[in-house]
């Protein structure tokens, strides 16, 4: 039986770098949501192990896409055949699993960010990538200050018996009315529902802020696993909130998609380097470039001690090996 083509779809973020592998029915095959852990080319090279480990010889990768904060970095390192931003990433991927969706929730480790959608285009969009409160990482450590596996934090939300207000505008403060409402006798139940409810607050009086959220209301990025986010937002929305079953790897989803209409109306090869590229060494490095008064920071990616790719210069002059151009 012939083999089937299939296609690949990474998302390096700050805090995790997430790979799937779709088919030609869009379903996922194979998915994974690794730690970046600050070496997201390691990450990569981890991912991609693990995955040539899991299907080895069994699919043949059509078209790679990259998306995510270190998109640039992943479509080298992969060979991608179309880099894309985060918004249009999430906003792919949410089409596909719940078509009609008119609003997009995204909480990731390091940021947040809300995605309108009218008549299946990007209509607006904010994202806070500067204040932790609410994201995963930020939950992950109270998670662990209150010694409790971050999996059962939001079960904890839901047994609460009665309201705690916590100030969510601040990592910093929330961490302090935490602690303030633990020593004056609340129980962990109580604190950490209040704590769900400031961080909901939180997000739909900043990004949401005078957007109209119009449901199918999907909520994705790893946070959705957070029931009691989750059940936070239906409450102060007063409407549905659907999460779906890809939630943690939707921008890896939404990568390989377009990857795949990429190629659909391409008739050149991908330009995927194989699993075989965790066996080449990669690494980074920062040129100072001083021929103007620019005094750009060039990043440089070599392979096996070859330049690859660059990027960061106003003027394109280092930026001639690159593989890939983003668009949109």
């Amino acid at each position: 039986m012939e083999k089937q083509w299939h296609y690949l779809g990474v998302d390096v973020g700050s805090v995790s770098t997430n790979l799937v592998i779709i088919d030609e029915s869009d379903r996922v095959i194979e998915k994974l949501y690794l730690r970046t852990g600050g070496q997201p080319i390691s990450a990569m090279r981890e991912g991609l192990k693990m995955l040539s480990e899991r299907v080895g010889s069994k699919v043949r990768i059509k078209g790679a896409g990259a998306t995510g904060s270190g998109r640039q970095l992943a479509g080298v390192i992969i060979g991608a055949d179309v880099v894309k931003n985060e918004i249009t990433a999430h906003a792919v991927a949410a089409q596909k699993v719940v078509p009609g969706v008119k609003t997009i929730l995204e909480i990731g480790g390091q940021d947040s960010k809300i995605i309108i959608l009218r008549n299946g285009i990007v209509y607006d969009f904010a994202m806070n990538t500067v204040c932790a409160a609410g994201t995963g990482s930020f939950l992950d450590r109270q998670a662990a200050r209150l010694n409790i596996p971050i999996s059962e934090f939001g079960s904890y939300a839901l047994k609460a018996t009665s309201s705690v207000r916590i100030a969510g505008r601040c990592a910093v403060f929330a961490e302090s009315d935490m602690i303030h409402k633990q020593q004056t006798g609340h129980s962990l139940e109580d604190i950490i529902n209040g704590l769900c409810e400031a961080l909901v607050r939180n997000y739909l009086n900043n990004l949401a802020k005078s957007k109209d959220i119009e449901e199918p209301i999907v909520f994705q990025g790893g946070v959705a696993a957070n029931i009691g986010i989750a059940a936070a937002f239906e409450r102060a929305l007063g409407k549905k909130i659907i999460i779906p079953g890809y939630y943690d790897v939707m921008g890896a989803y939404g990568a390989a998609l377009i990857a795949k209409e990429k190629m659909a109306s391409s008739n050149s090869p991908s330009a995927f380097c194989g699993f075989q590229a965790i066996e080449n060494e990669y690494r980074a490095k920062s040129i100072e470039c001083h021929d103007c008064s620019n005094q750009c920071e060039v990043i440089e990616i070599l392979s096996n001690g070859e330049p690859i790719a660059r990027w960061g210069d106003r003027c394109g002059k280092w930026s001639e090996l690159a593989r890939n151009s983003e668009v949109g």
